[in-house]
């Protein structure tokens, strides 16, 4: 269950967000400069509302008349966005090993279940500028499963990449939300992806 009512101010942007949904993938769509991000941020603890409650399953992050502002670090938010950002001195191996969080023993997502479930075995001792698009997207996308996240945010995951990247990383993402079964918020402006991938679908105008 995702509750989200806040009031967001970013300089001369300004505005407020209500959402309550059920569903396990929630779409945010709606055009350039609506707040999508901006959404987003705040959900992952990166932007402070200048008021209102975000509550994820229960969990609440963020509500402003009791001064409850969970860290970011505490949210346990995976988050994806445009680009991969993935740390070009590491390799691939290593930028998920990067972001493996707390004690692993009792880890919901262990590395090789996360490797597997991704095909990106034969990735691993690859350095991240020999990577495509849709394999940096996969990689990060495993980054952040290895974070042990509650929720998964993704920020326009597809848009960097052309068609045939496109289409290659969707059956992924796909995967990721049929057996990992988190929930996730998803932004884009793609109808077809937004069809093939969410739940419910929420447009700020």
């Amino acid at each position: 269950m995702l509750r989200l009512d806040i009031e967001l101010h970013r300089g001369a942007f300004a505005r407020r967000v209500r959402l309550e949904s059920e569903a396990r993938v929630v779409a945010l769509v709606g055009p350039s400069g609506s707040g999508k991000t901006t959404v987003l941020n705040a959900i992952a603890g990166l932007v402070r509302p200048r008021s209102g409650r975000i509550e994820i399953d229960g969990r609440c992050l963020f509500d402003g008349a009791r001064r409850i502002d969970v860290p970011a670090h505490r949210r346990r938010v995976g988050y994806v966005f445009q680009d991969a950002r993935l740390f070009p001195h590491l390799d691939v191996r290593g930028n998920l090993r990067y972001g493996r969080h707390g004690g692993q023993a009792q880890a919901r997502f262990g590395f090789d279940a996360v490797v597997e479930l991704l095909g990106i075995g034969h990735l691993l001792a690859r350095r991240t500028r020999n990577l495509s698009g849709g394999e940096a997207q996969r990689v990060a996308i495993g980054r952040a499963l290895l974070s042990q996240p509650a929720l998964l945010l993704f920020d326009e995951p597809l848009t960097a990449l052309d068609q045939a990247r496109r289409e290659e990383l969707i059956p992924y993402l796909q995967r990721v939300r049929d057996e990992v079964r988190l929930p996730m918020i998803y932004v884009s402006h793609h109808p077809d992806e937004v069809r093939r991938i969410a739940d419910d679908v929420h447009a700020l105008d």
